[in-house]
């Protein structure tokens, strides 16, 4: 044999098998279809054995008269490479499982395989799991947490005072326990039966008309991106990190709108707010970087370092309220006081759930499913009406404080 006569070695209609002609044994597999490749044929204990070596041209007629060799030396101290192989296949197979079953690697195809495809907010998911599960439990098989674990693990995370933390841990380690048994990973779930640690009360802050001004002006002291941000908040009532993605292709500025894309809406449903005079302002004032989509942001990803804002921001606020901060206060809590005062405007609870986009409300049951009436003009002059309070409240607080100084 040579390699030009196994190259030029024609397919036909059945299968053959080619003799080398140098090493006993060395065969060159031709099948129909044309493709080839090398086997060793030896005898164990009188009965006959294949060991497949590999395709040709990939494995070169030198390369398969080598690992022929190998293996008749194999077999002279009575082995079976074939059955060597065999084994080899299977233990690899089962390091690979187990490499799939280990917790970090779980981890990273939940995230890449489900919560990128199917979650809006699946940064926050890849941040709590990696920051609280992977660390405490790198290196482990899935399959090996029990309940007592994940009990010690959330228990951890109370006691360093993040009992809603530790709720929204569990929330995304049950998600994907429950992802990792639909795709085999594990045979159940080790958080059936677990309850969340904490119990968490509704909030119902709504900053006072004071707190709102003391607000927007911390904001316009704080860095940029974020004094932006936080002014647009307060003037839409939109959530935090839909206005923090806030895109360029998403808004309108002719129209005065910005169209909030389903995909990144919480409730999976495509959102037009309309844009008031200030909101237009701010967003007129931000400057595009080439290349970024992003309004608040120059580079491949929109802002998100919201922990170091808000504190921040809370020591703005502490030093223009004559060093005292606001009752305990969160972002999202804007968003109820714009509702708050969208209420107190007088307008109907279902022109309030059009401007905050919620999916569940006053409209319900059939009427929601037939109801696809957008309330364009009710929610820009909601909208309008809410910047014309916002401006009076923050002239009077600015009213009060001037006098105060005299």
């Amino acid at each position: 044999m040579t390699d030009v006569a196994a190259r030029n070695e024609a397919a036909g209609p059945i299968r053959r098998e080619v003799p080398d002609g140098k090493i006993a044994g060395l065969y060159l597999i031709v099948q129909p279809s044309g493709a080839k490749s090398w086997a060793y044929r030896f005898r164990v204990a009188g009965t006959p054995r294949k060991l497949t070596l590999g395709p040709y041209p990939d494995l070169s007629l030198g390369a398969a008269r080598k690992a022929a060799q190998r293996a008749a030396g194999e077999v002279a101290e009575e082995k079976d490479p074939a059955a060597q192989k065999q084994a080899d296949r299977v233990a690899a197979k089962a390091a690979a499982s187990m490499s799939d079953e280990l917790v970090e690697n779980v981890v990273e195809a939940f995230i890449a395989d489900y919560a990128k495809r199917k979650t809006r907010d699946w940064r926050e998911t890849e941040r709590l799991l990696k920051k609280d599960v992977v660390s405490a439990w790198r290196g482990r098989r899935l399959s090996t947490i029990e309940k007592r674990h994940i009990s010690s693990l959330l228990d951890g995370i109370v006691k360093r005072g993040a009992p809603v933390g530790a709720n929204r841990t569990f929330a995304q380690l049950r998600r994907m326990c429950t992802w990792a048994v639909s795709r085999g990973l594990i045979e159940r779930s080790p958080c059936d039966g677990v309850e969340a640690p904490s119990p968490e009360i509704e909030r119902s802050r709504v900053l006072e008309p004071e707190e709102i001004a003391i607000v927007w002006r911390a904001a316009e002291l704080i860095a940029t991106p974020y004094d932006k941000i936080v002014r647009v908040l307060m003037l839409t009532g939109a959530r935090r990190d839909e206005v923090a993605g806030i895109e360029w292709d998403e808004l309108n500025l002719d129209k005065a709108e910005w169209t909030l894309p389903a995909a990144r809406s919480k409730n999976r449903r495509e959102h037009v707010l309309p844009l008031t005079a200030p909101a237009l302002a701010i967003l007129r004032g931000c400057t595009a970087v080439d290349r970024s989509p992003f309004v608040f942001g120059g580079g491949k990803a929109a802002p998100a370092n919201f922990g170091l804002m808000k504190r921040r921001l809370d020591a703005q606020v502490a030093g223009l309220n004559g060093g005292e901060p606001l009752a305990h206060w969160t972002l999202h809590d804007i968003r109820r006081t714009v509702a708050t005062q969208l209420a107190a405007l007088t307008f109907p609870p279902h022109v309030v759930e059009a401007v905050l986009n919620h999916k569940s409300g006053t409209i319900k049951g059939v009427a929601a499913v037939y109801n696809r009436y957008s309330y364009a003009a009710e929610k820009r002059g909601a909208l309008e009406q809410w910047a014309l309070r916002h401006k009076a409240i923050i002239a009077e607080h600015s009213k009060l404080q001037s006098e105060e100084t005299i």
